[in-house]
């Protein structure tokens, strides 16, 4: 499992996809959760960037050292994480003490930031007495004793009714964290405040609110957002975990304020990719992502959508006989950049050069010789080569 050490000793735990090359964007889960909080936004966005998700200190697989925790620790822990994966700059988007966690990183090593994401978030998360039942809860019953009114502000009542595995894929998460590793956290929540120092903040902001967040209303997010100049605010029909609960709207303002489009998680958009891939091969696909922008990225993901998720997926045809379709179809037409794709797509997969000249001879007589001429040729061309 991949750890960076710090400086203390705590070993965190984290986990980078997406091309080595590409800026990284850092995500910071909130109290109770765990680096798979963000797995719709790393699946939306490792195409295009170097995603890096980890658990904070206390949490999931990450060490659980003896507490309370300061901010400042959690804080070295993304900076440590940074240096052993060799970035000098990057993006950072924590949730509620994810959050704390940036704006502690924007005031005091914004020169390392390249954009800054606070979402679901607070300067400082009063009351402590509030804090103090928590823990005393925690330290009576462990972290059963808290779950349910944990749960019920992590999501709206309409979440609860319609994602039922998804609340409780939280609950799983929430209690069985290390009950020392949360009460180390709440005891940092409970004192910190960088509320005055916000204003030394220069990197970029986006600050995103759940209309609904009882923790941290939109007023807290609107109370950052004036005090980063130039910062963005953003409310979202959700709760406190808002990334899950508006897991689409969240990561298309995340992916606009970073310049890149996010990639669909819809489940038709995920089997037509798998179906392009398989048929394509990886190179081709990722080269296409890669090339993925506002102006195309529409109709990509039409293409993705319904002649990969809904046509290449339908039974009524073997493979190769689609495949052989298509050849078809394009020589007729003169669609020969889409013809040399398919072409050669279809000879990676084993398919005959037998079967191919057939179909081409199928094609002289239905479309034209001309039209085999040039698919004959452009066959050899490709075979050959």
């Amino acid at each position: 499992m991949p750890y960076v050490t710090q400086a203390d000793g705590c070993r965190i735990f984290y986990r980078a996809e997406g091309p080595e090359g590409a800026p990284a964007i850092i995500f910071s889960n909130s109290l109770g959760c765990d680096h798979l909080m963000w797995q719709p936004q790393a699946e939306a966005l490792k195409h295009a960037f170097r995603v890096v998700r980890y658990d904070q200190r206390g949490h999931g697989a990450s060490d659980v050292p003896q507490g309370p925790y300061t901010l400042e620790q959690l804080g070295g822990d993304v900076i440590g994480l940074a240096d052993h994966l060799g970035l000098d700059s990057f993006h950072f988007c924590g949730l509620s003490m994810g959050g704390i966690t940036g704006q502690w990183l924007g005031i005091h090593h914004g020169g390392r930031l390249d954009k800054l994401i606070l979402a679901s978030t607070s300067p400082h998360f009063p009351p402590p007495d509030m804090w103090g039942q928590r823990m005393g809860a925690i330290r009576d019953g462990g972290m059963k004793a808290i779950s349910d009114a944990v749960l019920g502000r992590f999501f709206s009542q309409t979440l609860h009714e319609a994602q039922p595995g998804a609340v409780s894929d939280f609950r799983q998460v929430l209690e069985h964290t290390n009950p020392e590793g949360y009460l180390g956290c709440c005891g940092m929540l409970r004192l910190a405040d960088v509320y005055p120092e916000l204003g030394r903040i220069t990197t970029p902001t986006l600050v995103i609110s759940g209309r609904h967040d009882q923790s941290t209303p939109p007023e807290r997010g609107e109370k950052i957002a004036g005090a980063i100049k130039g910062a963005t605010h953003v409310i979202l029909d959700a709760a406190h975990i808002s990334n899950v609960e508006r897991a689409d709207d969240f990561t298309r303002a995340l992916a606009g304020f970073l310049g890149n489009p996010a990639l669909p998680t819809d489940e038709r958009f995920g089997s037509g990719m798998s179906r392009r891939r398989a048929v394509l091969g990886d190179d081709w696909v990722d080269r296409l992502i890669r090339n993925r922008s506002d102006f195309n990225a529409d109709f990509q993901d039409l293409i993705t959508r319904y002649a990969w998720g809904e046509i290449w997926t339908r039974p009524g045809l073997d493979e190769t006989t689609r495949r052989m379709l298509v050849l078809a179809i394009c020589a007729s037409l003169s669609r020969w950049e889409e013809f040399d794709l398919h072409l050669g797509a279809a000879m990676r997969a084993g398919v005959p050069a037998e079967t191919i000249r057939e179909v081409l001879l199928q094609t002289a007589i239905y479309a034209g010789v001309p039209a085999a001429n040039t698919a004959f040729a452009r066959a050899k061309y490709v075979m050959e080569s």
